[in-house]
């Protein structure tokens, strides 16, 4: 291998590095010709290396360079090397098939050299990723036999831990009436499931993202202050907001969000008022908690506080006013004409059950615990299933090490398929969820709809793909739906005082409903790739929803805040063993009835 010396040296100058003596430009010739590498490629190399460590081009640090980095390289082989230390690379379903095919054309050759009793006894049986079966069977197969896991992952060994469990079907936490065994719904025969908003106020199609400049997110932080700011005259009486740096010796209200004074984590004593910019001009300025005996506070809370600031340089709350919800949905002139043409048949409890991802336990790509679940929904014929990502899941052992022999898109589909077909007996309607924890999908918020599978033309109308977050409409019920955990990332980051005994998941959920957003917190966590343009639009709640469902790692629960039904379904595994999944029985209240009871009549969680 011959190398340019002047290329190289070239090369050195594009960084503004020079070579310095014969004995360092034979060294550099010597790595190239030892490491195969061509001058352009060694610079490249040295230019990073240096770069993170702050160093010159010496003979000292050129040794280090190879000792680090060089020798650790993996040797380029040359070209009659290859054949024998070429490693065979992952397949995929079709050149599986083309090298299963070769395979056999070999064998049929073999065999016209040897006798038909012994060529028979010698063939051996071709296996295939997964079973190929007729047109006419397809339809009778069994829901374990759709997902053929050892097409996805050269190890399909179920998971002993989730196997052996014992809590199999326990109820963990309920709500409203005991049903008992009265735990079954009608299929979705008499059940309609749409979108809440209209189609423009609605995430329906893919978007293009990455394209947001701070401006327009200072503009859309600006309008939830602006916004929010209406509510909390009206409710708290406000006549007017001063600025927060002006100096005010006696108690006014200031207007603003919770921020932090660090990129730490939010405490009492690094508290900060960011103003808004019709009063504030968008002025940050501290805040002094000790006066207050109890408060709630976030980053990205939208809050007025009553206090002074006799410096201008630091507010001394003692009154903290919070914003209030929105109110419940009211049926419209429509869906009132069509209650009175229908009866009491539009008015029957409808059964939903609520599931999350992932779907897999993690020592495992076998969809047992999906199975479990598609057999309790052909048992109990729900309405509605509410299922929620992660359905690859991006975390899983296998595909963070690369083990799997298909395209995620492809385990995706075939995943769906087999739930969509799995459950076609039960009449159930579907509602698919995606989730930032899905390696296939779009990896912002908000997450538009999955779009990689399209069902059957039988299934078409139960089957619906709605985007994270939504709020949906079922037989006249709302429902707020998002996978993202902002549960966690509100947990995390959320401080309190309170003289008596306090919820915490109480106090986020409040949270969410007083700031009237599915992620009110600002700034978001490290894994939340916020486009907020579309935030703005799409990430906010329309009413305030009758159900809520919030999945989370944290602990399930079903709790009532401020006449929202609120669930947590927990997850359907948890590592190597069973989790957990909710079920409820809603009913829409008839309109005109007051006073106003909520519409779910009952909610478990129980474990897989």
């Amino acid at each position: 291998m011959s190398v340019d010396v002047e290329k190289l040296a070239k090369e050195l100058d594009t960084f503004d590095l020079v070579i310095e003596g014969d004995s360092m430009k034979e060294k550099l010739v010597e790595l190239c010709i030892t490491y195969r590498l061509k001058e352009d490629e060694i610079v490249y190399e040295w230019v990073a290396f240096s770069q993170t460590r702050n160093i010159p081009l010496t003979m000292e640090n050129l040794d280090i360079f190879e000792h680090q980095i060089l020798s650790k390289r993996p040797a380029k082989a040359c070209p009659a090397a290859k054949k024998h230390h070429h490693r065979a690379p992952i397949q995929d379903l079709n050149t599986l098939e083309e090298l299963l095919q070769a395979e056999e054309e070999e064998e049929n050759l073999l065999d016209s050299y040897s006798t038909p009793g012994r060529a028979a006894s010698q063939k051996r049986a071709l296996t295939t990723p997964e079973n190929r079966l007729s047109k006419k069977g397809s339809n009778a197969r069994s829901p374990r036999l759709l997902f053929s896991p050892a097409s996805f992952s050269p190890s399909a060994t179920p998971s002993q831990k989730y196997a052996s469990r014992t809590n199999r079907g326990e109820v963990v936490a309920s709500f409203g009436a005991v049903r008992g065994a009265a735990w079954r719904g009608s299929g979705g025969r008499s059940t309609s499931v749409q979108l809440l908003t209209a189609p423009e106020d609605s995430i329906t199609k893919p978007f293009k993202y990455m394209f947001q400049k701070p401006y327009d997110i200072r503009e859309v932080l600006n309008y939830k202050i602006e916004a929010l700011s209406l509510s909390l005259t009206d409710r708290h009486h406000i006549e007017d907001f001063r600025p927060v740096a002006i100096p005010a010796q006696e108690s006014v209200t200031f207007l603003g969000q919770v921020a932090c004074d660090s990129n730490g984590k939010l405490n009492a004593k690094s508290v900060m008022l960011q103003g808004d910019l019709e009063h504030s001009v968008g002025m940050q300025v501290p805040v002094d908690l000790s006066e207050l005996k109890e408060y709630s506070l976030f980053p990205g809370q939208v809050v007025a506080l009553e206090g002074i600031n006799s410096t201008g340089r630091c507010i001394t709350a003692s009154l903290l006013h919070e914003a209030v919800p929105l109110p419940f949905y009211i049926p419209t002139t429509e869906l009132k004409e069509e209650e009175e043409e229908v009866g009491l048949e539009g008015l029957e409890p409808q059964m939903v059950v609520v599931a999350c991802g992932p779907y897999t336990t993690s020592d495992s790509f076998t969809f047992d615990p999906m199975m479990d679940l598609i057999d309790a929904i052909n048992r109990d014929q729900p309405g509605v299933c509410i299922l929620l990502g992660p359905f690859v899941d991006c975390k899983h052992e296998q595909i963070e090490k690369c083990q799997l022999t298909l395209q995620f898109q492809d385990v995706f589909k075939q995943c769906m398929k087999g739930i969509v077909e799995g459950t076609r007996g039960s009449g159930s309607h579907l509602v698919f969820v995606p989730s930032l924890r899905d390696v296939h999908h779009d990896f912002v918020y908000p997450q538009p709809p999955f779009r990689c599978y399209e069902p059957a033309k039988e299934d078409k109308g139960r089957v619906h793909f709605v985007s994270d977050p939504c709020t949906l409409d079922i037989n006249g019920v709302v429902i707020g739906v998002t996978s993202t955990d902002v549960l966690m990332h509100m947990s995390a980051e959320e401080i309190n005082s309170s003289q008596g005994g306090s919820d915490r998941f109480s106090r986020i959920l409040k949270h969410i409903l007083t700031q009237r957003s599915y992620y009110p917190l600002y700034p978001p966590a490290e894994e939340m790739n916020i486009d907020y343009e579309c935030f703005q639009t799409y990430a906010q709640l329309p009413v305030t929803p009758d159900v809520l469902i919030v999945p989370s790692e944290l602990r399930y629960f079903v709790k009532d805040v401020l006449g929202c039904i609120c669930i947590n379904p927990g997850r359907l595994t948890k590592g190597q063993v069973g989790g957990s999944y909710g079920r409820l029985f809603v009913q829409r209240q008839r309109s005109g009835e007051s006073p106003r009871r909520t519409p779910c009549l009952a909610a478990q969680v129980l474990k897989i």
